[in-house]
């Protein structure tokens, strides 16, 4: 049962009587805890409601056109608390962060729920039986963080007893039709090497309904004291990694026609090799997780250059950037510069001082570096940075300082930017849509 915190103007619910304030208690007999049952059986074409009104059970019946939305409106986005993490990872960003933030970049959330509504990866570790039978009984795809298919080494990474046990859901889930995208957080020493061939030849009798697999390497801030000793890859070892993965990409192709695992670009930049073509990444089921990423906008940037005609005079600008990608956007914008003569692009490679060197993203920026790192440059008319830097949707850094506060003691104009080719081409040459 959930209160109804409002009923949009007009909607199915509106034009049958549904009030604010009224309690949903069930949808064409089935008990309604979440959005996932919400969404779930909503989408009937017949659908009715039971309810509460002061008290008093209703039954509304309600007829509409297939995954028209009901309008009904809750207090929170989920309808019930966000599920945070059980588990206390070793390899953990956030237990990472230093202190004084924002209270959210604190919230660990491991909420089985937001894996099918905005694709994030989940442990199982918070999940029951119960839980997983309806992800089966709904069909729902799941992005599951595996790290390992060890179970003693599961639980010793996690920090949670049941981190082992609850591996079982993932065959589960596989065996009953389910597809899981899987992730790895590789750490040197830990679930590399043996263990890391391990994951991946367990993982791999789950295919096709293992769909993709990226594993990416383990991000170390300064701020690890009384954690788990950890060490970053280097170039040896972050290719001794790539050399695995991409072993096994060849037995699965030969076996079921894709690669399926892929290492995140930060490895082949670590090892300093050179990026996998465009084929390699097959349908880049792993952009958000870093992979494909430098070699989609490499592409992307370089096709968007072909056709690019300059328009105006000169133009003076400059792009900040993480060390990781600084020599592919120094590359890119020297392409520019180099096809059209009337174009200066100064690109900058900002040092990660708020989180430490060994943090090399791009992303993980805040305003404090870029200040202090460029407000002696000369950064022309324009500073380009990445949308990744700022939090979704808004202009705000990670340590909240805004975009115009920036700009004003930079004295320069900041525009952000998509990981896109075509994107960061009309941005460097000054288009606007």
């Amino acid at each position: 049962m959930v209160k109804i915190n409002s009923v949009m103007h007009g909607s199915p619910s509106d034009r049958h009587g549904v009030k604010k304030d009224d309690i949903l208690v069930k949808i064409n007999g089935h008990g309604i805890k979440d959005v996932l049952d919400y969404m779930y059986y909503a989408a009937d074409t017949e659908i009715e409601l039971e309810i509460k009104r002061d008290g008093v059970p209703l039954t509304i019946k309600i007829s509409k056109d297939e995954y028209d939305d009901l309008g009904l409106e809750f207090e929170t986005f989920l309808m019930d608390n966000k599920q945070s993490c059980s588990n206390k990872c070793v390899f953990c960003f956030i237990d990472q962060m230093p202190p004084g933030m924002r209270e959210t970049l604190y919230f660990k959330d491991d909420d089985a729920r937001l894996s099918f509504l905005q694709g994030n990866y989940v442990t199982l570790t918070n999940m029951k039986q119960e839980d997983v039978d309806r992800i089966i009984e709904m069909k729902l795809n799941i992005n599951v963080s595996v790290h390992t298919t060890n179970p003693e080494l599961r639980v010793k990474m996690m920090h949670n007893r049941f981190a082992g046990e609850k591996l079982k859901y993932i065959w589960q889930l596989a065996e009953s039709g389910i597809k899981l995208n899987c992730q790895i957080v590789c750490c040197p020493g830990l679930n590399d090497g043996d263990e890391l061939r391990r994951s991946l030849t367990d993982l791999g009798t789950l295919m096709p309904n293992i769909t993709s697999m990226a594993v990416v390497p383990v991000g170390l801030t300064k701020f690890r004291e009384g954690l788990y000793p950890l060490t970053s890859f280097n170039k040896k070892t972050a290719g001794e990694t790539i050399d695995i993965i991409e072993e096994f990409q060849q037995v699965f192709l030969e076996k079921f026609g894709t690669r399926t695992v892929f290492p995140s670009d930060e490895f082949y930049l670590i090892a300093e090799r050179e990026l996998p073509p465009m084929e390699a990444y097959e349908d880049f089921s792993q952009y958000e997780n870093g992979v494909g990423m430098l070699r989609s906008l490499i592409d992307e940037f370089e096709k968007a250059l072909d056709m690019a005609e300059w328009e105006g005079g000169e133009r003076h600008i400059s792009i900040a950037t993480g060390y990781s990608p600084y020599n592919t956007i120094s590359y890119l914008a020297k392409q520019a510069e180099e096809r059209f003569p009337e174009l200066k692009c100064n690109v900058y490679r900002i040092r990660n001082d708020f989180f430490g060197e060994t943090i090399t993203v791009t992303g993980l920026i805040t305003a404090q570096d870029l200040i202090a790192q460029l407000k002696d440059q000369d950064l022309g008319t324009e500073l380009l940075i990445s949308a990744a830097m700022l939090r979704r949707d808004s202009d705000v850094f990670l340590d909240d300082i805004t975009v115009p506060e920036v700009e004003k003691v930079l004295n320069v104009k900041i525009k952000s930017t998509q990981s896109d080719g075509y994107e960061l081409l009309d941005a460097i040459m000054g288009v606007t849509w």
